[in-house]
């Protein structure tokens, strides 16, 4: 019988059972009519046994599509009058969680679609509300989130990103040796270190056991980390010390073009890696260093600090580099560039200890790219909670959601000859 394959299909099992198929073709859907066929239940409440059943209630909710059509699961759920806790409770549903219109594979498909499209064109292709799938995230987000454990937690990286262009900052915390986002938070003080230190107690973390945060030169941020995490070292983000002085060289590069025509169109070409160049800007940057433009002085002094970062993989290598490369830059009369040289020197020891390997912002990076691409797809979020979802979903290595409904079908087929 067709009832009993789809009861298979579904996953029931006795006493629950499809007892009804209704395809409606012209209506785009199928109707799924399920029954409870017992007459006893043990009581969910308390858990005593053979306790008679006291009502039922018509519940609905929607699975995944049949074919092209939307599938709907439909029953009375039976509620239990219990002799031995004198309570009336409803029975669970295998198929769902409480208070949900939809099957708990619906959610997983919803929750393994959202961080490769935007939740607007994940509705679209579902045919759900937006608003709808939003409270589905919220709701497994929060609940795998309460299960993760940080008792592990020992180096961490501290960044800042936007949901939106130029609006509301998310301070974001990594863990750098898993390689997972562990808190995101509204703001980016000193406030929020202690939000984060909050948070990795409830979990299970000891802010007295990290042993490095690396952050950039953040005077909140250096604050905030003293404070809440005392025993930690703090490593300033070498990339960010190298990005310092690319914003050095443009301070240069834009005073000197006003007297120099010449540099106008040349900022990418100074910012891009000599192996990235095009043919037009390797001829640019040529030209430029057979100048004794201020500007050229400035690309070798920004390169001379790339090449230390590349070069130098322990504090012990970098500080020899750095003390050259600091008497260099605070003797090159680029006020820019004295300027940095002095800020550098005021932080040389953070500065030294985001060398450490590993103890660098380095991944943190590049988890934030993933953010902002989500950010991208999405076109912004309107509510700053939503992207603090999807940011856990993305780059928070979540290990307590539901399975993927394919999940037994999600192997990479293996070539043969």
């Amino acid at each position: 019988m067709i009832e009993t394959l789809f009861t298979q299909a579904l996953g029931l099992v006795a006493p629950w059972q499809v007892e009804q198929v209704t395809f409606q073709p012209e209506a785009g859907r199928i109707d799924f009519q399920v029954r409870f066929g017992a007459t006893i239940h043990a009581c969910p409440a308390c858990g005593a046994s053979a306790q008679p059943l006291h009502d039922r209630l018509a519940r609905s909710w929607r699975h995944l599509d049949f074919f092209q059509y939307e599938a709907h699961l439909h029953t009375e759920v039976p509620r239990v009058a219990c002799a031995g806790c004198g309570k009336v409770t409803q029975i669970p549903v295998p198929w769902a969680r409480e208070g949900s219109h939809f099957t708990l594979l619906f959610e997983a498909l919803t929750l393994m679609l959202a961080p490769t499209m935007s939740v607007l064109a994940a509705g679209r292709l579902l045919r759900v509300g937006s608003r709808r799938l939003w409270r589905v995230i919220d709701h497994h987000v929060g609940q795998a989130r309460a299960q993760q454990s940080h008792a592990g937690v020992l180096a961490i990286g501290v960044d800042e990103t936007a949901s939106r262009r130029g609006q509301t900052y998310i301070a974001v915390f990594y863990d750098l040796d898993a390689q997972r986002l562990l808190f995101a938070t509204p703001g980016r003080d000193k406030a929020t270190l202690g939000k984060f230190a909050s948070d990795l107690i409830e979990h299970g973390g000891q802010p007295t056991a990290i042993t490095h945060v690396s952050t950039d030169m953040s005077a909140s941020f250096q604050t905030g980390a003293a404070e809440h995490f005392p025993l930690a070292e703090v490593c300033f983000d070498r990339f960010h010390v190298v990005a310092l002085s690319s914003t050095a060289l443009d301070e240069v590069r834009r005073a000197e073009v006003k007297s120099e025509p010449e540099l106008k169109g040349t900022r990418w070409s100074l910012h891009k890696k000599p192996a990235d160049w095009t043919v037009k800007q390797t001829q640019t940057m040529h030209w430029l260093q057979r100048t004794n433009l201020k500007t050229a002085r400035a690309w070798r002094i920004k390169q001379a600090l790339r090449a230390i970062d590349i070069a130098a993989k322990t504090p012990d290598q970098a500080r020899p580099l750095l003390k050259r490369w600091l008497s260099w830059a605070s003797r090159c009369q680029l006020e820019p560039f004295k300027r940095l040289a002095r800020t550098i020197t005021k932080h040389l020891p953070g500065v030294l200890n985001g060398f450490q390997v590993g103890k660098h912002n380095g991944r943190v990076e590049a988890m934030n790219r993933a953010l902002q691409e989500a950010r991208a797809r999405a076109r912004g979020y309107r509510r700053v909670e939503n992207f603090i979802a999807m940011a856990y979903l993305i780059a928070g290595k979540l290990t307590h959601l539901p399975a993927p409904p394919f999940a037994c079908f999600l192997r990479v087929p293996q070539e043969t000859d």
